[in-house]
């Protein structure tokens, strides 16, 4: 059975179509190159970049640099940019189609207090005439498509997601992606699908459901639930992110992933400490490696004595050298499902 059979043909965001509906969520500190390069291994059609300041005159900084670090051997590529000044926003789609992005994305989803203090990210739900202004002069700078990752609204009392996502449609956004929750909520609680099932409803454009999903069938589901065109799955890939390979397998071919190995398992992990160890260099690789190191030792139900120890490492030779041996003894694991 294909995929088409199953669910139809596959979204388009603008001219570029997709080979599959399920796309890894930019994520700020956790997408990055090496990431998006996992992702794209198991399956997700598509990988933006973390979320990247429209401040164009702060992108000199090692932690921009790497954020802008587009990956020129992967299509589509997708650059997310927060801000809430119209102009800058615009000249950073410039900038950033210039380096190469196929695709903008405008972060009007995240729900850090540093970013909602400078009325970005999803703080700007609380200003619809904002919004309207920012999304047309992005999508009129852009010569690419321009997509919104947003949330339900500002707070309970404030879910407007159905006018926002009207007016992202009549400003030109080619897709939007939604996060089942409001700004208030940050990650408390459970994420709520209703909404985002009015949302397509009601909008010709693709919408993307993202939040709380956690396995392949809970993907299933809301794709079911929601009719949405496909899924953003963001912090369920932290420490699995073979977890895309099963998503994938069930929603894009109706079939059960058979289990990876621990051995593959353990592979992937230490590819992925090469792979940042590469990019960031020796210092910053290792620094950047123990928050994925973290997330992998409680996937394995790793002992606390050992992750600490782990993550204690000095140098990059001594952590890749105990990672191998804290993983190859975590065999006895079997909550790792593939």
């Amino acid at each position: 059975m294909s995929l088409t059979d199953i669910r139809g043909d596959l979204p388009r965001i603008g001219h570029i179509a997709l080979e599959g509906r399920i796309l890894l969520s930019p994520m700020a500190g956790i997408t990055d190159a090496p990431f998006r390069r996992l992702a794209r291994q198991f399956g997700a059609a598509l990988a933006a970049s973390e979320m990247t300041t429209a401040d164009t005159a702060l992108w000199q900084s090692d932690k921009s640099r790497h954020r802008l670090d587009i990956d020129a051997d992967a299509s589509p590529r997708v650059v997310q940019i927060a801000g809430s000044e119209p102009q800058q926003l615009a000249e950073a789609a410039r900038a950033v189609i210039q380096r190469g992005a196929e695709i903008v994305d405008i972060n009007m989803g995240c729900p850090a207090k540093k970013v909602c203090k400078k009325l970005a990210g999803s703080a700007l739900m609380k200003d619809e005439a904002l919004v309207a202004d920012i999304l047309s002069a992005v999508v009129a700078a852009a010569s690419v498509p321009v997509t919104l990752k947003t949330r339900l609204g500002w707070d309970q009392d404030n879910r407007n997601i159905v006018t926002i996502a009207r007016i992202a449609e009549d400003a030109g956004i080619s897709a939007i992606a939604i996060h089942g929750r409001t700004r208030a909520c940050k990650y408390k609680g459970e994420a709520k699908y209703e909404l985002i099932q009015t949302v397509k409803a009601a909008l010709d454009i693709p919408v993307f459901a993202n939040g709380d999903i956690t396995s392949a069938q809970v993907a299933r589901d809301v794709l079911d639930f929601t009719g949405a065109d496909g899924l953003l799955i963001g912090r369920a890939t932290q420490g699995r992110p073979w977890i895309l390979r099963e998503i994938c397998s069930l929603v894009e071919q109706g079939q059960i992933a058979s289990p990876l190995s621990l051995a593959r398992r353990h592979a992937i992990i230490a590819d992925h400490l090469e792979d940042l160890h590469t990019f960031y260099g020796e210092r910053k690789g290792l620094l950047m490696a123990r928050k994925h190191l973290n997330w992998y030792c409680q996937q394995f139900q790793i002992a606390d004595n050992r992750r600490r120890e782990l993550l204690a490492c000095q140098t990059v030779e001594q952590q890749t050298l105990l990672a191998h041996q804290v993983f190859d003894g975590s065999g006895t694991d079997t909550s790792v499902a593939a």
